[in-house]
């Protein structure tokens, strides 16, 4: 019987998946941003700072124009390799060419700085404009699909180089009482068959292979677990809760991930 395989600094890939849950990002002097509290592991030497430190103000000036998703993300620099992962969800990497794409926002795990990140006009979406690379989590695999196309707003991920979508609801929903009434006060909500974003014109659309949106949960939270550290009690208290003084700006951040 075989054992496990043991991966170090040499048999790790660079820039790419270890498994299908795990991918590993190869840093050469060089600077990513990622979501806090997906990187899992990591070899070498990196620094993980926040977006906002002042160090990072030019970056910021070119990368990164999101100022609702600021507290969710560090920039990792230095040299080494590190392992990203989200909840054993599926990941992927993907290479933009002078293109465009908006993406869930809890579905973007890290990206290159040559790619300009901006709010989308969608709530809960965010864009990537510019050349470079991106890396991405999906419940399931992602299918790529052509518009013209309507999909359950649920199974969405992402689309690239088209316009944004507009809602459409099901004319039979739409007559029914029951769905008048759900459509105006959004009580009981709607399922795919109801109600989907609709797509027109040339380009891309992310879909992901299930219609179980991945479960939000704070970005960076220290979850409340025995064993972990500032996540289970410790001495009555709960962890992360002793008393003692959160610091402010990057070392308060890094407190939070840290579970200090």
């Amino acid at each position: 019987m075989s054992g496990p395989v043991v991966l170090d600094p040499m048999t790790l890939p660079s820039d790419d998946n270890v498994n299908k849950y795990t991918y590993c990002v190869e840093l050469r002097g060089d600077r990513w941003f990622l979501q806090k509290g997906r990187m899992i592991a990591y070899y070498g030497q990196i620094s993980f700072d926040g977006v906002g430190h002042g160090r990072f103000e030019n970056l910021l000036r070119t990368s990164f124009h999101s100022p609702l998703h600021v507290a969710d993300w560090v920039v990792a620099q230095g040299s080494g390799k590190m392992l990203l992962a989200d909840r054993a969800f599926d990941v992927n990497s993907y290479d933009l060419d002078e293109g465009n794409l908006t993406i869930r926002s809890g579905n973007l795990l890290a990206f290159q700085p040559s790619l300009a990140l901006k709010q989308s006009i969608v709530p809960g979406f965010l864009t990537l404009i510019g050349t470079g690379k991106f890396v991405a989590v999906s419940n399931g695999p992602v299918v790529f699909m052509e518009p013209p196309l309507r999909v359950d707003p649920q199974a969405l991920v992402g689309w690239a180089d088209c316009p944004s979508p507009c809602h459409h609801y099901d004319f039979g929903y739409m007559r029914g009482i029951l769905g008048g009434v759900r459509a105006m006060t959004g009580i009981g909500g709607a399922s795919g068959e109801e109600h989907q974003f609709e797509f027109v014109g040339a380009g891309t659309v992310l879909v992901q292979s299930t219609e179980v949106l991945m479960p939000e949960q704070p970005t960076g939270a220290v979850p409340g677990e025995a064993g972990v550290p500032g996540g289970g009690y410790q001495g009555g208290q709960q962890g992360g809760a002793s008393g003692m003084p959160r610091l402010g700006g990057q070392l308060g951040d890094l407190q939070r991930r840290f579970g200090l």
